[in-house]
């Protein structure tokens, strides 16, 4: 029996996948699981019972990564589950900013007393025009599964794209439109395109990319569209550009106190997965996740351990081995076994920067003794008995 608790509301279409081997706690100090969408664990103390993460969203700032992988905890997300969500909130934002729908709109709440608020509507109206985005510049940074379908959703609107990515996958790039003209050089999308999107992950090396030197390269008048995460940009130089008219304006999905309200924001109140699609989406595939690893120790979609699928296990017993990615652990791995008289007929072994991931199928039962044994590794961080 595993026992699995949620640190933030889960939808039950996901959770209704959970089997009767498993088992939902309020504490988790009892739990081998757990399900997580914007709740910080940062602060939390780890129970040592506590084997996966499973955060039911793309985003994981909230998990501390490494904490997680040096305890043996291993951490997942669900990228592209809330795609299509945020694609279609991108979209929207790019129809805000060409056409003053917004003023608009605050136009006729404004005057909604009026008995003449249709016929003075024709002529206030010409304060609110705008322009299409058929035949605009499109420049999308980042094309992975949201900004490969913000992409082609743009193709489809009549916009001329341009895409870069240097680590583009072979499966992502399977799914952009062959219209989407791809670029070597970010500069190449600041100098020619009318509207910017970024859909990067957050790390070191691009936090605060989009800064004065960058958007000095932009076109007059850009729009920028930041659904990604708000420390892409440094948004100080941001509204400073917003002000001297260099940059149009800013459509962001993060709402912070420097954005909030300012002249050219269009803050939006991070909505960009809160949809009940992406919801359900993101917990079914947290749940299926989380259920293949604690069953059969496959790893899918972490965030600080390696890919690794041997299937269900069909032979007597499987362990998993959760370690330091440093020389020689195989060989020490293999000779535990060996010196106990235990076969290992299928092994795998995969590494994530500084960690490393190793299962073997053994045709015998792994007992206590060469438990500890493994355990005693220098490195190792956690041994599991998957069965």
């Amino acid at each position: 029996m595993y026992k699995y608790t949620c640190l933030n509301p889960i939808s039950e279409i996901g959770l209704s996948r959970f089997t009767q081997n498993y088992q939902k706690t309020d504490s988790i100090d009892e739990a081998q699981g757990v399900l997580v969408r914007s709740a910080s664990m940062h602060e939390m103390e780890l129970p040592d019972t506590l084997l996966a993460v499973a955060r039911a969203g793309a985003g994981y700032n909230n998990i501390p990564l490494d904490k997680c992988a040096e305890n043996g905890i291993v951490v997942f997300n669900t990228p592209g589950a809330n795609a299509n969500g945020v694609k279609e909130l991108v979209i929207a934002g790019m129809l805000l900013t060409s056409r003053d729908v917004i003023g608009g709109i605050d136009w006729v709440r404004e005057n909604a007393g009026s008995e003449t608020v249709g016929k003075d509507a024709e002529k206030a109206k010409k304060n609110f025009a705008g322009t299409e985005l058929l035949g605009k510049k499109l420049g999308v940074i980042g094309l992975g599964a949201i900004g490969g379908r913000v992409a082609n959703a743009a193709v489809g609107l009549g916009m001329e794209v341009y895409g870069y990515d240097p680590y583009l996958s072979l499966n992502a790039a399977w799914n952009i439109s062959r219209e989407v003209k791809p670029v070597k050089n970010v500069d190449d999308i600041y100098a020619n395109c009318d509207y910017i999107t970024i859909h990067v992950p957050l790390l070191d090396s691009t936090k605060g990319m989009v800064d004065a030197a960058a958007i000095a390269k932009m076109k007059d008048g850009v729009v920028f569209l930041n659904f990604a995460r708000d420390l892409l940009v440094n948004e100080a130089d941001m509204l400073s550009a917003l002000e001297s008219g260099k940059v149009k304006k800013y459509v962001s999905d993060f709402p912070n106190a420097t954005t909030a309200g300012k002249k050219g924001c269009i803050v939006i109140p991070h909505l960009g997965a809160s949809t009940e699609e992406s919801e359900d989406n993101c917990a079914v595939m947290a749940v299926d996740e989380l259920k293949d690893y604690l069953e059969n120790g496959n790893i899918r979609n972490s965030v600080n351990y390696p890919a690794c699928d041997m299937g269900v296990c069909s032979n007597v017993g499987r362990v998993a081995i959760l370690h330091k990615n440093i020389a020689n652990m195989i060989t020490q791995f293999t000779a535990a076994f060996g010196e106990e008289g235990i076969n290992i007929s299928d092994m795998t072994n995969k590494s994530k920067d500084e960690y490393a991931y190793t299962m073997m199928d053994i045709a015998a039962p792994a007992d206590d003794k060469i438990i500890e044994r493994l355990n005693s590794i220098e490195g190792v961080f956690r041994v599991r008995v998957v069965k």
